[in-house]
């Protein structure tokens, strides 16, 4: 985590911000610039915190305000606590506290015991910016709110950084909902992420999802979602990425051969150039022969197919984790166009056009077929041509990316009907 002070700029600003607000040191909504009030909140902080009070948010004030961040904080039991007093306490639920603690006997709490209290307000935040960091804290703070999320990594991306994954529910209807292929469409993370804590949380309160019982559907499917495909471009787009990095500077010397394209808000492919949603081995020849025609013959912010299909670590590893499991549905998340696609090329999998017509009525987008410039070799391509079953590429949102996070209401109002009628649309 970046050392920040006043005059600082950009996501970490804004992480910084959202912690201050939950934890009530600040009162207004996070704008990613480190002025005044945001300076008076960390001090107040600080000296809430016994820590040194200037203002700087190094590693011990970032560590102190980590649960803001994460949703939770530990505590070791004391003589005399009990759920209910732990509750009032910090201002959470019992049933809450039981859920993140499925091993804790609440009638006889043991002195020196380990627990995690999530705090009163949701995990994911849904008002800034996304980093592969942000990412980390919230994957973290739903395995430990409720601990019976499997969550795991199905590979690294370029500069190591985790490809998580994570799955609800022990159904045997198996689907798979992925993000953020595309660096500049890094809205789409917090839209699965959003879907996937109100599900666990329907799960644990008896309460539904879509009008389905979510209890119903955890036994019934499977849901798996990596949430975040391209952790290196999305850092790049969102300004996480130090400038001083070499990954950013090869970016820039790569960007300067492209002029047409804006940096880095242009930026959709992996920290190496190549576009992960022209990896997959689905017309991967007649891909390049499109893209070669309209320029990208080498390592660009766009476009670019790669030397062969495969070749980029994080298709690699969406590629491989698909081979892995038995999905009968799959939903690629991108932006923007309010548009379904739904087939590749004349290949129709059973019920795929129906589904697509529902997904249509729930969420009021349009279902077409993929223009013939970007008909091969993306994700949802593959999946088709290998499994002859549903995938969809979804559209969502509308505008020039990256989509303003001020957005993200109305596209999850819209898309909620179709991650959810994605559970059961092939049972």
């Amino acid at each position: 985590m970046e050392t920040l002070r006043i005059g600082a700029r950009g996501p970490y600003v804004s992480m910084l911000q959202l912690a201050l607000l939950r934890s009530g040191f600040l009162n207004e909504e996070p704008d990613g610039i480190f002025g005044p009030r945001t300076q008076s909140a960390v001090i107040t902080f600080q000296r809430a915190s016994s820590l040194t009070p200037d203002g700087i948010v190094g590693p011990r004030t970032w560590s102190a305000l980590s649960p803001y961040l994460l949703g939770y904080i530990l505590i070791t039991v004391q003589r005399g606590d009990t759920f209910y007093r732990l509750a009032q306490k910090f201002g959470t639920s019992v049933s809450a506290i039981s859920v993140a603690n499925p091993n804790a006997d609440a009638s006889n709490l043991r002195i020196g015991t380990r627990l995690v209290i999530p705090l009163n307000f949701p995990v994911v935040p849904t008002n800034i910016p996304y980093t592969y960091d942000l990412l980390d804290f919230t994957v973290r703070g739903l395995k430990a709110r409720y601990p019976f999320i499997e969550l795991g990594s199905i590979g690294t991306s370029v500069m190591g950084k985790q490809l998580y994954y994570l799955r609800l529910g022990s159904g045997a209807n198996q689907v798979f909902y992925n993000a953020s292929h595309h660096a500049n469409e890094w809205i789409t993370t917090p839209v699965l992420m959003k879907f996937f804590e109100e599900y666990a949380e329907a799960a644990t309160t008896g309460g539904s999802i879509f009008g389905t019982p979510a209890n119903l559907l955890l036994r019934q499917t499977s849901l798996y979602i990596v949430p975040m495909v391209n952790p290196d471009g999305v850092d790049l787009v969102t300004g996480a990425m130090s400038r001083s990095s070499p990954y950013y500077t090869r970016a820039q010397r790569i960007a300067a051969d492209y002029p047409q394209i804006p940096f880095p808000n242009g930026w959709q492919a992996n920290i190496l150039g190549t576009d992960l949603n022209l990896q997959y081995p689905a017309g991967w020849e007649q891909a390049r022969e499109i893209k070669f025609a309209q320029g990208f013959t080498s390592p660009a912010p766009e476009s670019y197919v790669g030397s062969a299909p495969l070749t980029a670590p994080e298709s690699a590893a969406v590629h491989q984790f698909t081979r892995s499991k038995d999905f009968s549905l799959v939903l690629a998340y991108h932006t923007q166009g309010r548009v379904i696609y739904w087939k590749f090329l004349d290949i129709e999998p059973p019920f795929g056009r129906q589904i697509a017509r529902q997904f249509a009525e729930v969420s009021g987008y349009e279902v077409s077929e993929t223009p013939v410039e970007s008909s091969y070799a993306g994700y949802k391509d593959w999946f088709i041509l290998e499994y002859n079953r549903p995938g969809f590429t979804i559209e969502a949102g509308v505008g020039v990316n990256p989509l303003p996070i001020s957005q993200f209401d109305e596209i999850y109002r819209d898309n909620l009907g179709i991650l959810a009628l994605g559970l059961t649309a092939t049972t």
